[in-house]
């Protein structure tokens, strides 16, 4: 069996230490290139980019050149994992900030006959999985929140561009968490890995 395209984006804008994502994402690359799978990863937070300002700037500006590799590692993938920590009840503002930046027209999606300039979405054919810490319980992420920020990634970012199906894994309660608890998220990470999935 030949296997899949990978790509990791490691979207905590913490560099300066390793962090639970940091360790999942590892884990999670160790069983995919065990599987035999190929494997790249763009780490957000050592990029260095401006965010967007203006509609304008989106449609019609440049790229920054330090993201051209990042998006020629999107074309490149046939499954994308996202890791982050849940912020104020959202992804990261500098990982929004990357996602504005790389899914612009002409690459994410394109104008289709007739003039719907979203007609047409560019990266059909690929899967993806969402990886979220938080401090709160994943549960009550899930059910009182109603997860209202992942749900939004899915449908207005990555559905939005033809990136599908998207699955999810919620880790909670990070912030006291014990070792064991932790080696069974990275050994569940790595099984993922195993089957990029």
């Amino acid at each position: 069996m030949t296997g899949r395209r990978v790509l990791l984006i490691q979207g905590h804008p913490d560099a300066s230490e390793p962090h639970l994502c940091h360790a999942l994402a590892s884990a999670y690359a160790t069983g995919a290139q065990e599987a035999g799978h190929l494997v790249r990863r763009i780490e957000v937070a050592a990029l260095g980019f401006p965010l967007l300002a203006s509609q304008k700037a989106w449609e019609t500006g440049l790229l920054p050149a330090s993201l051209q590799q990042a998006q020629e590692d999107i074309r490149w993938a046939e499954h994308l994992v996202l890791f982050f920590p849940l912020w104020l009840g959202d992804m990261p503002a500098l990982l929004k900030g990357f996602l504005e930046q790389v899914a612009r027209p002409g690459f994410a999606f394109t104008r289709e006959e007739g003039g719907n300039p979203f007609g047409k979405k560019g990266l059909t054919g690929r899967s993806a999985r969402v990886v979220v810490t938080m401090g709160m319980p994943a549960l009550a992420y899930r059910w009182y929140f109603r997860a209202h920020s992942l749900k939004s990634l899915e449908r207005n970012i990555l559905g939005f561009v033809g990136i599908s199906p998207v699955h999810e894994t919620l880790i909670g309660l990070t912030g006291n968490m014990k070792s064991e608890d932790a080696g069974h998220w990275l050994m569940k990470l790595k099984r993922l890995g195993e089957k990029a999935g």
